[in-house]
């Protein structure tokens, strides 16, 4: 027995976000001074840095769970399979429904039992819970439901990965152009085909780590005190991620037995385009190997960060041809990996 993604569907949201939107926001350090340079300065250094040039937010009449559904919808079609078969559906958010012009998450009922309900799934033997572990959530899912479907508790679980980060960012901080919405979710079967979860590795570093990402004041100090937004150290995380992932990227892949050579993709969260590649550098460097051209395909320029739904999203992008000059092949052996508030890292080693 095989355990596989059998189907993956995304939800990328219409609203289409350049940079160029943020030319009149009043962007202000931490103290609440303003910066010396004016935004489009600051605009294209952010582009030079993160790779982001556009990203997607969900319309205003949408929240994550609505978001998670489309995608899930899709994924049930692509997997040809009937929803009522389902053991677990796993949602993987940070922020529950955050309704527009809001200023609090909504997790009461589950995201995925508000998923369960609106696939019209009546069969109670369908668990349905979220998951919160910050942007690996979606990985962390998967690993979940391999483990459920290893110990004979499932044949079927759908995994979603959902955000909508454009809902909790201060729009006075410069890393709110980081951020934005999207969905991916995949099924996870037993199978008897060849392929499937090979290895897989999770940590979480929450001695000095645990409030890298967190939940602060504006940098706005004439704003509600009360009110909290999306905060990162970034220099931290970006520390922190290339001195950790690299390293347990090698631990889980090694524990495979599979050369390195013959890893054919790294799906990695869609972070910050110079952190991924620093990442991706350091671990082919620990087997003393040059960056393959084309190992790591990336979304984050027209996407933005979505946290847990950029790996499904990129996974369903890649699976179907969708990303320029990047395709894959049955039996190719890929990694997925992530970093993310926790702080907690992941990885699975895959062989479609």
């Amino acid at each position: 027995m095989n355990i596989k993604i059998t189907g993956s569907g995304r939800y990328i949201p219409n609203q289409i976000v350049p940079n160029i939107n943020f030319s009149k926001h009043n962007f202000l350090n931490d103290d609440g001074t303003s910066f010396h340079h004016p935004n489009d300065v600051i605009a294209e250094k952010f582009k030079e840095i993160t790779g982001i040039s556009e990203r997607r937010y969900a319309d205003e009449n949408l929240v994550t769970s609505d978001l998670g559904f489309f995608a899930a919808e899709k994924a049930i079609a692509d997997a040809k399979i009937d929803p009522e078969t389902l053991d677990y559906i796993i949602f993987a958010h940070n922020f529950g429904d955050v309704k527009q012009g809001t200023i609090q998450g909504d997790a009461v009922p589950s995201l995925a039992a508000r998923v369960k309900q609106k696939l019209r799934i009546k069969n109670p033997k369908c668990v349905a819970y979220d998951v919160l572990f910050g942007c690996p959530g979606w990985i962390e899912g998967v690993i979940q439901a391999n483990a459920f479907i290893k110990a004979g508790m499932a044949k079927k679980c759908m995994v979603i990965g959902a955000e909508t980060l454009s809902r909790v960012v201060d729009v006075h901080d410069r890393d709110s152009m980081i951020y934005s919405d999207g969905a991916g979710a995949t099924i996870i079967e037993a199978t008897n085909e060849e392929g499937g979860i090979i290895n897989h590795i999770s940590a979480t570093f929450a001695t000095d780590e645990a409030d890298y990402l967190f939940f602060g004041n504006s940098f706005n100090k004439e704003l509600n005190p009360d009110v909290r937004y999306i905060k990162m150290h970034g220099r931290k995380i970006y520390e922190f991620a290339l001195n950790q992932v690299p390293n347990a990227m090698k631990e889980c892949l090694d524990a495979t037995g599979i050369d390195i050579g013959q890893v054919k993709k790294v799906l990695i969260h869609q972070a910050n385009e110079k952190m991924d590649e620093a990442i991706i550098h350091r671990f082919f460097k620990l087997y003393n190997q040059n960056t393959p051209e084309g190992i790591m395909p990336m979304s984050i320029h027209k996407l933005g960060n979505s946290s847990v739904a950029t790996v499904p999203t990129l996974y369903d992008l890649l699976i179907k041809g969708k990303l320029e000059n990047q395709e894959v092949h049955k039996g190719d052996v890929i990694i997925f990996a992530s970093v993310g508030a926790g702080m907690n890292i992941n990885a699975i080693v895959y062989r479609l």
